[in-house]
């Protein structure tokens, strides 16, 4: 891997996308510029009140959308408050929900290396969603 000074585009799947229309969206159009559509290789789970992403190793893709930071300077404040949102940054006696890693997203048939955030909890019992799409999860449940 290269040095940590690095900048990479960052891939989300839930609220952090455009279609999602939520409060931390306008954060992500604030700071970064989008890329295009994109998918990882993971399984999608229904967790109530938000998906949960686990990475695979099988033909089972979830859809998202790739950016890129505006100004590469704020980078590293912008993931921090990206951190915040997703409960990476946890107190000693609370889980961590999320955990944010570079990952291998495929934008147009090409493999890119992205940040992404992987779920850390337990999702056994909990729903898939089989499309891998949590937008169009919602609009049809």
């Amino acid at each position: 891997m290269s040095n940590p000074g690095t900048v990479y585009p960052l891939f989300v799947y839930g609220s952090l996308r455009s279609g999602f229309r939520s409060p931390a969206y306008e954060y992500i159009s604030r700071y970064f510029n989008f890329i295009g559509e994109a998918k990882v290789k993971g399984r999608l789970y229904d967790m109530g009140s938000y998906p949960a992403a686990v990475p695979c190793e099988d033909e089972q893709y979830i859809s998202g959308e790739l950016y890129a930071i505006r100004e590469e300077n704020e980078f590293s404040w912008a993931m921090a408050q990206l951190d915040d949102y997703e409960g990476v940054n946890v107190e000693a006696d609370e889980m961590q929900l999320y955990k944010r890693e570079l990952a291998h997203i495929s934008l147009a048939g090409q493999s890119i290396s992205a940040w992404m955030y992987w779920y850390s909890g337990d999702v056994q019992g909990r729903p898939e969603i089989p499309t891998g799409d949590v937008i169009a999860y919602m609009n049809n449940k």
